[in-house]
């Protein structure tokens, strides 16, 4: 059994290196999630089978139960879910990666130092000793420490992605100094836990490593919750390997350490697209509001679907610049159409997207696929911003702060130095929005009042539908 187990566990593993291959380019993506897929049932099969081999009919009873709910769940929520709550959804499932490892942290001391915590170090109910128990309890802190971090950290994600609490930073004065601060206390009371193993010790730590987690990502901004994910994404991955330590599960160290390090990997390319400190976002200290703002001054200009259906039907090239915004109007498939029905008209389209569009990594990517958009002409930022001063008509449909110029004019601006698409280069800009309310970092956007920018009101899916109607008759007048 031990042997076979160890095989599927190898497999498993195996699956998941070629998984993240695989997912790394749009056009094996998709293939990239089936072989997760294959590794994942692999997995939760050899650990089943394990497990009923070990336990009793009650533990078998249990197991099966949490399986059952479990995957009920699951299959329930993603049947359900919107593309636009794919972000709160993702940082919820964090939340119970860092729960659990909380848990089973906490069931590793029971277990093992259960009798120590009242008879004294190295009780009755451990066979561990000497540096082998120190290591115990040190894999013990940290795990419940890094689980209980990325458990209410996940839990601030969630609740700011869905709009259930403001996005705006919480600014506590000397926020920094906290955050510094609650790590040293950790490493203190992490060195008092290995020598003197205490449960109170212990639950000083978890409570600690529960308000940090609030307290990191509350500091953090709306504009930068892309990035918050995705280090969320980094936590419940070492969270995740914690635990692997803690039961001797190798696979569990192996899948957390691949989650852990792509995830961290990720949040570094993101920061370098946003001219962000990889650090200051592990530390939470980013995300601040400036106080030195230009106010930005001017009138905007309207204009009807039949007014853009006539710069697109003259233009010759077109870039799309899509945002959350048409995530949240379920906009992208009125905006595949429109994109094949200019192709076909000899019209260059092509679509720029920013690394954090949307509310997490990828998000506008996956949109475009669900559309059908060819993956070839879906562009990033660096590869499509030196083409935008020579583009005849940009659609900024629902993005915001991805194409502020104030971020590269102002200097006193909250996105200050992040690099944005330089749509306001190109001949005419057209804006989609429901209003001339700010993004979702709360910052105003004089694009709203170039000359050359018009604005376009209303839901982008009806809007785009009305370009569509208006393009075909344009078409047929000749």
């Amino acid at each position: 059994m031990q042997t076979w187990t160890t095989a599927a566990y190898l497999i498993a593993a195996l699956l998941f290196v070629v998984s993240l291959a695989g997912l790394s380019r749009h056009e094996t993506s998709r293939s990239g999630v089936v072989f997760g897929i294959a590794g994942m049932t692999i997995a939760l099969v050899a650990t089943a089978i394990v497990a009923f081999g070990s336990a009793s009919g009650l533990g078998i009873t249990l197991l099966l139960v949490a399986l059952v709910i479990g995957a009920a769940i699951g299959l329930w929520r993603a049947r359900v879910v919107e593309m636009t709550g794919m972000p709160e959804l993702i940082a919820l499932m964090h939340s119970f990666v860092g729960l659990a490892a909380v848990l089973v942290g906490w069931n590793g001391y029971l277990e093992v130092e259960g009798g120590a915590a009242e008879g004294g170090a190295g009780g009755e109910a451990t066979e561990l000793s000497g540096s082998l128990l120190g290591i115990h309890h040190a894999e013990v802190a940290i795990g419940v420490f890094i689980g209980a971090v990325t458990f209410t950290g996940s839990i601030i994600a969630y609740l700011k992605l869905s709009a259930k609490m403001k996005s705006a930073p919480l600014m506590l004065p000397g926020k920094n100094v906290l955050n510094l601060g609650a790590l040293v206390v950790f490493a203190a009371f992490t060195v008092w836990f290995v020598i003197t193993p205490q449960l109170w010790i212990l639950a000083v730590l978890t409570v600690l490593a529960l308000l940090l987690g609030v307290h990191l990502v509350a500091s953090i901004g709306g504009g930068d919750m892309p990035v918050v994910v995705s280090m969320l994404n980094s936590y419940s991955g070492w969270a995740a390997a914690a635990s692997g330590f803690l039961l001797g599960n190798d696979l569990l160290i192996i899948t957390g350490a691949l989650v852990g390090s792509s995830g961290a990997y990720l949040s570094y390319i993101m920061c370098k697209a946003m001219n962000r400190s990889f650090v200051s976002v592990i530390a939470g200290g980013f995300g601040a509001t400036a106080t030195s703002a230009a106010a930005v001054e001017g009138e905007h200009r309207e204009v009807n679907a039949a007014g853009v259906a006539e710069l697109l039907a003259d233009a010759r090239s077109v870039v799309i610049t899509p945002g959350y915004g048409m995530a949240v109007a379920q906009a992208q498939y009125p905006v595949a159409e429109l994109t094949r029905k200019l192709r076909d008209a000899g019209v260059e389209v092509r679509f720029g997207v920013h690394p954090v569009a949307g509310r997490l990594p990828g998000h506008m990517n996956v949109l475009l696929a669900e559309a059908q958009v060819p993956y070839d002409i879906v562009l990033e930022m660096d590869e499509i911003n030196d083409d935008l001063a020579s583009t005849d008509v940009v659609l900024v449909i629902g993005a915001n702060d991805t194409v502020n110029p104030a971020a590269s004019e102002d200097p006193g601006s909250p996105i200050a130095g992040m690099p944005v698409l330089t749509v306001w280069e190109a001949k005419d800009v057209i804006v989609f929005k429901r209003s001339m309310a700010t993004g979702y970092a709360g910052v105003q956007n004089p694009l709203f009042f170039r000359d050359n920018t018009q604005m376009l009101f209303g839901d982008a899916k009806a809007r785009v539908e009305d370009i569509l109607a208006e393009l075909g008759a344009h078409v047929r007048t000749g």
